[in-house]
């Protein structure tokens, strides 16, 4: 594997780490929206990922078997959860029905917490590795100056 290969699948991670860590944001941001715009309480999101190719088809013709497994990730696709909502009972609240519950997206703290500290972990591991592959290409310029 190359310098920029490396770069490569390290900015794939780092692409789709950061968009999991603006849907978990966004899920705690709502957890008490009972009305959003399309007019039903806030629905909670998940991020969906797949493996993808990091080289051109030309690239993997030329490489030889070891590097053409080289994945990296990429979002698919931002889905709602299919989770039905939390019946809560507030009569005086505005959105409570005609039995006095309020319906609230079923989003738990501690899960959406503990998936952004993963994101953020996952995140820091792909921004230390471009660290890495940056020291390595620095030691071997020097290597090609001296």
């Amino acid at each position: 594997m190359d310098f920029m290969t490396a770069l490569d699948v390290a900015a794939s991670g780092l692409s789709a780490e950061r968009t999991y860590m603006n849907t978990v944001s966004m899920n705690l941001a709502n957890i008490n929206t009972t009305k959003t715009a399309e007019g039903g309480p806030y629905v909670r999101k998940s991020v969906r990922m797949e493996t993808t190719d990091v080289l051109s088809p030309f690239d993997q013709a030329m490489w030889n078997a070891n590097n053409r497994e080289l994945k990296g990730v990429r979002v698919t696709d931002v889905v709602a959860d299919k989770r039905p909502f939390k019946m809560v009972y507030d009569p005086g609240h505005p959105d409570a029905n005609d039995q006095g519950y309020v319906r609230f997206p079923d989003i738990n703290v501690v899960e959406e917490m503990a998936n952004m500290i993963t994101a953020m972990r996952s995140y820091e591991a792909g921004a230390t590795s471009i660290d890495a592959v940056k020291q390595m290409y620095n030691k071997a310029l020097m290597i090609g100056q001296g």
